[in-house]
């Protein structure tokens, strides 16, 4: 985020592995103000050239990851997110059979069939015509399978809400690999973008077993720098960047990966201010750093911030940059 070294929003992606996307509008500043100079145009081009696709993917969440990179991921986490979709339906006391997937999935691939984009509205619409319909809540139930399945991805960008595409209309070539390559292959992405980091933290960034994780780690030691600090083994991969760092206050928005991509974050906050970053049922909200420390929490769209702190930054730069961002794509 400090001093990027990037310049092109689908590199950016690549070398993260991918990024959490749970806010639809978020998610652009939260790629673009890892760049040299954020642009929402550079965001919006990439992603409805498709060289960019947002699905849900790791721990049954919404991410954004490089379109050739979705071919060896999805394997890694599709059942596990198959059985955290049964786990929610069973909870809620309903239960949806494999035929009715299937089915829903062949209406889903007719509906899209021949379409570069579909807004989400328009495609619950057309499947309510060919007699798939009930409360949204098990309608996106079905598309999330559908992403599982790999049938379905992101289609082009827009202003308000969700894009469905057939991931074989939006990405002709899939690339694959063995399990414990693609494994290795995340972990390297993990390790390059993330460190300094714990063998716990990318199990928690993954959601894959520990064994699987621990494996992966291993058979990429030789990139690894291993570093014991306060009773933790932390590493590092040896190519990602440790200079040029700067201090700088930054606007974070909500679900980001400074955060949400580690099992422990006290690097980043004391204790006392946990109830500014989410609250008990998961919600994470927009907050400021300053130099590396969350301090605050600021309102996406208004020049507004409130601290707990008695020191409070000059947030003028933070937020030229962040109405500079918006501007981009006027």
């Amino acid at each position: 985020m400090v001093s990027s070294r990037f310049t092109d929003v689908h590199d950016l992606v690549a070398w993260m592995g991918m990024v959490q996307a749970q806010e639809y509008k978020m998610m652009r500043w939260a790629v673009s103000m890892r760049l040299r100079e954020p642009s929402m145009r550079a965001f919006r081009e990439a992603y409805d050239a498709g060289r960019i696709v947002r699905t849900h993917l790791f721990r049954c969440t919404w991410q954004l990851v490089a379109a050739e990179d979705l071919g060896w991921m999805l394997p890694l986490c599709a059942e596990r997110n198959k059985v955290s979709i049964r786990g929610y339906l069973a909870y809620h006391g309903r239960q949806i059979e494999e035929r009715e997937y299937e089915r829903a999935n062949r209406l889903i691939c007719d509906a899209l069939a021949g379409e570069k984009s579909v807004r989400k509205e328009i495609l619950l619409a057309r499947l309510a015509e060919c007699g798939l319909e009930d409360d949204a809540h098990t309608m996106s139930i079905y598309l999330r399978r559908a992403e599982a399945d790999g049938i379905i991805c992101s289609g082009e960008l827009d202003s308000r809400q969700n894009t469905y595409a057939l991931v074989e209309e939006r990405i002709p070539r899939l690339r694959e690999l063995r399990r414990d390559e693609a494994i290795a292959e995340l972990a390297r992405k993990y390790f390059l973008s993330h460190a300094p980091a714990t063998l716990e933290d990318f199990v928690w960034w993954s959601n894959l077993n520990v064994g699987e994780c621990r494996a992966a780690i291993e058979s990429i030691r030789s990139e690894l720098i291993t570093e014991p600090y306060a009773g933790e083994t932390y590493f590092i991969h040896r190519d990602c960047r440790m200079r040029g760092y700067r201090r700088q206050v930054i606007l974070l928005p909500s679900y980001d990966e400074y955060l949400i991509g580690y099992k422990s974050r006290h690097h980043a906050f004391e204790e006392e201010f946990r109830h500014r970053i989410h609250n008990r049922n998961g919600l994470f909200y927009p907050v400021i750093l300053d130099d590396g420390q969350v301090v605050g929490n600021w309102h996406p769209g208004k020049d507004a911030a409130f601290f707990e702190e008695a020191i409070q930054p000059d947030l003028t730069d933070a937020f030229r940059r962040y109405r500079k961002f918006w501007d981009s794509d006027r």
